[in-house]
């Protein structure tokens, strides 16, 4: 029996975790396992060629919101195709309304719910037995003669039970090596999947130690913990920070997703003697409106938050991240428009502007009606409007986030732009939105652009403003940026072909 593990994720540097588990919880049949994963943005034509050619016997997929739609198209052909092949999906997008999945699509054989370790491993010692029996399967649903059974949730397993996932897989050079020292969170965020798991379980520390050491080992670039609130214990936090501190190799990157109101003073002075470049955090403020926060079932003490992002920046040894949600429930946009003013100021690397996703499985599809939030029913289930926030109103804010990302988050005009936010407008956003405007009307959201031409943009952007020597201080603040930014013959090439765009 020949049984794939795969998937496609969102970009060829990112790999999938799960799948990774999964193979090492399969390795009493590792001779029939293989791993193989591509992106969504293979052709749908080269993974279908990839799988087809493999001669597969059973074929899993991992899904999620940003592939879930593709892999269904997938599978469903390869099903057509060779009706014999047995299709598993698992992953969240199939965890939940399983038995609703299972009766829209026929072509689906099995589905492994939840934390799939314990079901993968039951689920295949039945696929090699003589008489298999697949009701005795905890958090397996299938198909079967009289319709979809739908068996109890599996165990939840200690994190001492789980496999290190590079155990048995070579770490990629080239890709972000995802790792998770625990599972669950503190907090109970209605916009979440992690808000359904209750308990947090931890990998004990010298276990983690242990699994760290073989990333630093091998000098891998970027190590991303996944855990969902990394810093929730102060004490266990700093213990892996000067661990990676102490044991630093010049080269590998740790992200971690943390709480800024959490880390206190302690953790301050440990994190100043860390290297430039070795950790990168990103942090959720998604709203700086209290009674937005509440709503969503999430606490927050933005005072103590930007307070502890001034200190980390002025550090100036810490990429920062920090994440916004536009569409929450009880955000209409002039609140918005306040919590990006509040967080853009305190300069993040970047800024992320991010929209309402209604979750299959998340508190908040049970609090939709409550806000009046409508939402695309296909993945990625993104917001379109709310009782407090209308559909232009966020697609406008689908403009900003483009112009936010090209002209801050992707570095470059730092001179230009906080020249042009500082003297020609109230407030940040509305220096981007206005820009928005500008640039979409011109048409220039219709093609792709280079570094130069950007440049480009943003200075006729300034000659359109009334103040003509604004303009033209703006245009030598560009010049500046470009001296920064672009290399000496990228330049040369610039003043060649002028300030106008072809």
């Amino acid at each position: 029996m020949r049984i794939l593990l795969t998937t496609l994720n969102s970009k060829y540097v990112h790999s999938n975790l799960a799948l990774k588990y999964l193979y090492a919880v399969a390795q009493p049949w590792a001779a029939h396992v293989e791993l193989k994963e591509y992106t969504i943005n293979n052709t749908s034509d080269y993974v279908f060629g990839e799988l087809i050619r493999g001669d597969y016997d059973v074929i899993c997929f991992s899904c999620y919101i940003w592939n879930i739609r593709q892999i269904c198209d997938l599978a469903e052909t390869i099903k057509r195709a060779k009706p014999d092949t047995i299709i598993a999906l698992g992953g969240p997008e199939v965890s939940f309304e399983t038995e609703t999945f299972l009766n829209g699509h026929l072509w689906a054989d099995f589905v492994l719910m939840g934390e799939g370790e314990a079901v993968f491993r039951q689920w295949m010692e039945q696929l090699f037995s003589d008489e298999p029996d697949f009701d005795s399967v905890d958090g397996l649903a299938r198909r079967s003669e009289t319709g979809v059974v739908v068996n109890p949730p599996a165990k939840i397993l200690s994190m001492e039970e789980i496999s290190f996932p590079y155990e048995y897989l070579p770490a990629e050079d080239d890709k972000v090596l995802y790792y998770e020292s625990s599972r669950g969170c503190p907090f109970r965020c209605a916009y979440c999947l992690s808000s359904v798991d209750k308990v947090i379980r931890a990998l004990p520390m010298d276990r983690v130690k242990r699994e760290l050491s073989y990333f630093i080992y091998k000098k891998v670039k970027q190590v991303k913990f996944i855990d969902r609130t990394f810093n929730y214990d102060a004490v266990r936090c700093r213990e892996i920070f000067r661990y990676l501190i102490e044991r630093d190799n010049g080269v590998t990157n740790f992200h971690f997703e943390i709480c800024a109101d959490l880390i206190d003073e302690e953790t301050l002075e440990l994190l100043a003697g860390a290297r430039k470049g070795l950790f990168q955090f990103e942090i959720g403020v998604q709203s700086t409106n209290p009674q937005v926060l509440k709503n969503c079932g999430r606490n927050g003490n933005f005072s103590k938050l930007a307070a502890v992002v001034e200190q980390i920046r002025e550090m100036k040894n810490i990429h920062l991240h920090l994440d916004l949600i536009a569409g929450l429930p009880g955000e209409n946009l002039e609140s918005f428009r306040n919590s990006f003013n509040d967080v853009y100021r305190l300069k993040p690397d970047a800024l992320q502007l991010g929209f309402l996703k209604v979750l299959k499985g998340s508190p908040m599809a049970d609090m939709a009606e409550r806000y009046g939030i409508v939402w695309r029913r296909q993945a990625p289930y993104e917001t379109l409007f709310t009782n407090d926030i209308g559909a232009d109103e966020l697609v406008h804010l689908k403009m900003v986030e483009e112009l936010l990302d090209l002209y801050w988050n992707r570095g470059g005009f730092a001179h230009s732009v906080n020249f042009m936010t500082a003297l020609q407008f109230d407030t940040p956003f509305d220096f981007y939105s206005t820009f928005a405007k500008y640039y979409y009307a011109a048409g220039h959201q219709h093609k792709s652009h280079k570094k130069e031409d950007l440049y480009r943009i943003l200075d006729q952007f300034g000659r359109c403003l009334e103040d003509a020597d604004t303009a033209d201080e703006v245009r030598c603040r560009l010049i500046r940026d470009m001296a920064e930014t672009l290399n000496p013959d990228a330049i040369k090439k610039f003043e060649k072909k002028g300030w106008e765009l072809s």
